[in-house]
């Protein structure tokens, strides 16, 4: 059973609690910035191992230092309680990448 997808409202009540994320197009977007390229390669890799095993995988685009992020379910056709989870996972692996 997919996840239900979460209201506009409750969206943006939701992101006042993730700075750096915002709805852009349906979806939650970050962009993240490393110090270079391993770092920005290593956060990725680790999202992956957290991604593979929550089934629920990202969006993504990388140059260089750069990792920009949108989270979307989309067999509901929408934001969901997944895509929360994994913001915030991926903000707390940010964290140990040397994000600028």
């Amino acid at each position: 059973m997919p996840s239900r997808k979460i209201d506009h409202t409750e969206i943006e009540r939701r992101l006042n609690d993730l700075p750096g994320w915002a709805l852009t197009a349906g979806k939650l977007h970050r962009e993240y910035r490393f110090a270079d390229f391993v770092s920005a390669f290593g956060f990725m890799a680790s999202v992956a191992l957290v991604a593979e095993a929550m089934n629920h995988h990202p969006e993504w685009f990388n140059v260089y230092g750069t990792v920009r992020v949108d989270l979307v379910t989309h067999d509901a056709g929408g934001v969901t309680e997944l895509d929360f989870t994994l913001a915030v996972r991926m903000d707390d692996l940010a964290r140990g990448h040397a994000v600028r």
